[in-house]
């Protein structure tokens, strides 16, 4: 996978919590094209691989505009590029990819909720670039937590329904007159789980694809009851302890030893490493059955029982 680097030449807060960040191509490369609901893969300044929506119109870029809400519960990538990126930072990138793509349809419905809405906004001004007919729907707690508020209000006009509930589980948008009735039309849909169970279940007599969902999360690489172990680095020589809220690739990078990572959600199959021995619990979205014996992808799995031993 192709990578670069690019300088954070331009900060801008949108909220309390989002921050918009503008990475400019170092020595005037010229960046990869990319279409609404590309992301690109950003190695943060804690180390940590984390993927992002990009934002701005993709035709011919000169920059990448990603925006991110920063994490306080989270592993530490967030709250890195919050702290750390500032203006002039140096951060190396991944190219391009979309697996959210807008694909043709005689009417789409775009439903975003809290920073879900990156690939929606995106997606939303390609839309009216190419004047084809759509709605959008953005649900967040309030209007101060309310990222590219204005900018959507003015562009977007009556094809945006704006609703905030307060933190309030009684006062969340009611779906169901949207899905009630199969239409001939494409919904793209990103936002925190809940909402992304919600339209799964209550658009589960449509047509297959005509729903379409964004979720940078499909494995848990952290659970409620994880417990700690020990992973020894047979090449290496060490033992790393990890924590019952690390997975063993922080670890590993906690401990100052470099390990190659991309994803670092169980989907790319970059991280893999031989297993020598011990009973991994395995998370991956990516190993083959046969596989599963002799390796395991160290940004989601962990030890099962016991403790681990791996050829690094």
């Amino acid at each position: 996978m192709e990578s670069m680097n690019v300088t954070v030449a331009e900060r801008r807060q949108l909220t309390g919590q989002i921050c918009e960040f503008t990475l400019a191509p170092v020595d005037g490369v010229k960046l990869p094209t990319f279409t609404a609901g590309a992301h690109i893969t950003v190695e943060t300044p804690s180390g940590a691989m984390r993927r992002y929506s990009l934002v701005n119109d993709g035709s011919d870029p000169e920059v990448y505009k990603i925006a991110l809400k920063r994490e306080e519960d989270g592993r530490g990538g967030s709250k890195s590029m919050h702290d750390d990126a500032v203006e002039g930072t140096e951060l190396r990138i991944e190219a391009p990819e979309n697996s959210f793509e807008l694909t043709e349809a005689n009417e789409y419905l775009l439903i975003a909720g809290g920073i879900g809405v990156t690939p929606i906004y995106a997606m939303s001004q390609q839309l009216l670039r190419e004047d084809k007919p759509f709605k959008v729907i953005y649900c967040t707690r309030s209007e101060p937590d309310t990222a590219f508020l204005e900018e959507m209000k003015s562009t977007l006009g009556d094809r945006l329904t704006l609703h905030h509930d307060n933190g309030d589980p009684d006062e969340v948008y009611d779906f169901w007159d949207h899905f009630e009735e199969p239409k001939n039309i494409k919904v793209y849909c990103c936002g925190p789980q809940p909402l992304l169970e919600e339209i799964e279940a209550i658009a589960g007599h449509w047509p297959e694809g005509r729903v379409i969902f964004e979720d940078f999360k499909p494995v848990d690489a952290v659970r409620p009851d994880d417990t700690p172990f020990e992973v020894k680095l047979e090449k290496s020589g060490v033992t790393v302890h990890v924590p019952e809220d690390r997975s063993i690739l922080e670890a590993i990078r906690d401990s100052g030893i470099a390990t190659m990572s991309s994803c670092e959600s169980g989907t790319c199959g970059t991280c893999k490493c031989r297993l020598v021995s011990g009973e991994v619990d395995h998370r991956d979205m990516v190993l083959m059955d046969e596989e599963k014996g002799d390796h395991i992808m160290i940004c989601v799995s962990r030890a099962k029982q016991g403790d681990l031993v791996l050829d690094l």
